[in-house]
């Protein structure tokens, strides 16, 4: 349990580190990625961004578990 907070932490560090890089990439604005904006209203569902995201992370804990 110990080694599994350790790695979590640090990746959030890691992510803190290269967040001025990270927030370049067209994340969360991906062909796919609903988006409805009205007058006094706007709804945005990244699904395709999710299924990219899910589909990366898995790659990652699937080679750690190997």
């Amino acid at each position: 349990m110990s080694r599994t907070l350790i790695i979590i932490g640090l990746c959030i560090v890691a992510i803190g580190l290269l967040w001025p890089w990270l927030s370049k990439l067209p994340l969360g604005q991906l062909p796919g990625d609903i988006a409805i904006r009205r007058e006094n209203f706007s709804f945005y569902f990244p699904i395709t961004t999710m299924i990219l995201i899910s589909v990366v992370l898995s790659a990652v804990l699937w080679l750690f578990n190997r």
